[in-house]
């Protein structure tokens, strides 16, 4: 690793030490939240991107359902739902009285518009799979919806509270990207692309006036994590709920007016590998490379110790979890004996696409120098983040890349086929669990389809599991309500307020 690390410290060091302007309790109604990714767009149906969320979630638009901290579902939009017994038939019963930042009003006719809409074959809902098991929406009344599955889905509550899910009205769909209009407590006020994006309390929220506390939040942008150290240092930030910088965490245990707090999150962090093209679609190869990437030292030099080894594409916090990394353990001489099985005895090149994240940048300079040490040439090519979802998600057009995937319980992106996402990956057996996956409810029998799913990820190893993302949050003291934890991605206001 290069010095640059310490020289982050030092600058942060030396920002400690200069005169600090008044903080954020002097406007005790207002919010000032860091992120490291800038949101493409603003419309959480339509982008991948979990800044989307992150920015607009429980914020500005909301679903019938909506995930708390503790992952749980809570009822939203919908006040309560009814289930038939054969779990086919749910019938959701709305709140009355509530409207769009437009004053346009939400009735069942938005639902059905709705859901519709994410499920229709020209949807660009990146999660279009949640919708897949609807086979009918229809408004019973303006405060009913009855929506009707083809089969039963165990997951159908907790899919319709991400933000994939949100409700919409058919008035401002197409243009939420740029001036999102939801039914949440604050409304979209303005965007500064490369910024900042500016909310405030929507006076006639369905929740009541006194249901948020804070009058306006503005979240803002800085992927550098220097310029991250610096902001929180000199007061410019009050919070910053996953800081890009782990290095910085002791600066701020230090300070007596920051609070650091270590949660967890669903980011699997993982290096993708094109399966579509050679070296890569033989699994060989695949797995020469899992054994070639020591994880300890990755999450000790790009994480600086922050982060948790993973074997398959599953959260460790979940009780379904099964400890796999043993089957990609560090490994160099297996590694070099696969590759030599597989026609490569010298070795191949190829690059690595690294979005902005720090574990990113930071990760891909480790796993250069490990993969060098078996033979593997890796140029590194770094990308901004609009166009990594071009060219690398939408597009196909890569190697090798490193990105964490925060979406929750996301083990079925697997099964999407090398057509429809960015792996390339295709597999009859992992395909017929996830099937099985769906129609089934029971906990018990759906943890040990789980765990069958993991088993068989690890087996093909379609990626190389790195790690799993730790929430480093950063808060000033007197601000009470940021989730500790991220079972979704979200920065939720709902609960945040000044002391």
């Amino acid at each position: 690793m290069s010095s640059r690390p310490r020289c982050l410290l030092a600058a942060a060091l030396l920002a400690a030490l200069s005169p600090l302007p008044a903080v954020a309790q002097d406007a005790p109604s207002r919010v000032v939240v860091g992120m490291t990714l800038e949101p493409p767009h603003l419309d959480p149906t339509a982008g991948a991107a979990a800044a989307i969320d992150e920015v607009t979630y429980a914020n500005i638009f909301e679903g019938l359902t909506r995930i708390d901290e503790t992952g749980t579902v809570q009822p939203a939009l919908a006040e309560s739902w009814d289930v038939s017994d054969d779990g086919l038939v749910y019938t959701f019963h709305l709140h009355d009285g509530v409207t769009f930042h437009d004053g346009t009003a939400f009735d069942a006719d938005d639902v059905v518009f709705s859901l519709d809409r994410a499920r229709a074959e020209d949807s660009v809902n990146a999660q279009k799979g949640y919708f897949e098991p609807i086979a009918e929406v229809t408004a019973l009344s303006p405060t009913e919806v009855e929506v009707r599955l083809s089969g039963p889905d165990g997951l159908f509550l907790f899919h319709l509270g991400q933000g994939d899910a949100a409700m919409v009205a058919p008035e401002s769909a197409e243009t939420n990207g740029t001036n999102p209009i939801g039914t949440g407590p604050f409304r979209f006020v303005d965007r500064v692309e490369g910024d900042r994006v500016m909310l405030e309390r929507y006076p006639d929220y369905w929740g009541g006036a006194d249901a948020v506390a804070l009058d306006e939040a503005e979240f803002r942008f800085m992927s550098d994590p220097s310029a991250q150290i610096a902001a929180m240092l000199a007061g410019d930030i009050d919070a910053f709920p996953n800081i890009g910088a782990p290095e910085s965490l002791p600066i701020f245990e230090d300070s007596d007016r920051l609070s650091v707090v270590v949660g967890t999150t669903e980011g699997e962090t993982i290096m993708a590998m094109n399966n579509r093209r050679p070296p890569f679609d033989d699994v060989r190869v695949r797995r020469a490379v899992a054994h070639a990437i020591d994880r300890q030292e990755l999450i000790d030099g790009a994480m600086f110790g922050y982060g948790t080894p993973i074997g398959s594409h599953f959260a460790p916090h979940n009780p379904a979890y099964v400890d796999l990394t043993g089957e990609s353990a560090y490994d160099p001489e297996l590694a070099r004996s696969l590759l030599a099985e597989a026609g490569y005895p010298d070795g191949f090149e190829v690059s690595l696409a690294l979005p902005p994240p720090s574990y990113a940048r930071r990760g891909g300079e480790v796993i250069q120098a490990q993969l060098a040490r078996v033979g593997i040439t890796v140029n590194l090519v770094t990308m901004e983040w609009g166009q990594w979802l071009e060219q690398v998600f939408r597009g196909y057009d890569y190697d090798m890349s490193i990105v964490s995937h925060t979406e929750p319980m996301d083990i079925a992106i697997y099964a999407r086929g090398p057509d429809d996402y960015y792996f390339g990956y295709d597999s009859a057996a992992f395909n017929a669990i996830i099937a099985e996956l769906n129609a089934t409810v029971d906990p018990d029998a759906r943890n040990a389809l789980l765990g069958d799913a993991q088993r068989q990820l690890a087996e093909d190893r379609p990626v190389a599991f790195l790690f799993q993302l730790p929430k480093l949050g950063v808060f000033a003291n007197g601000l009470t309500g940021f989730w500790a934890n991220s079972p979704i991605q979200a920065n939720d206001l709902t609960g945040v307020a000044w002391e």
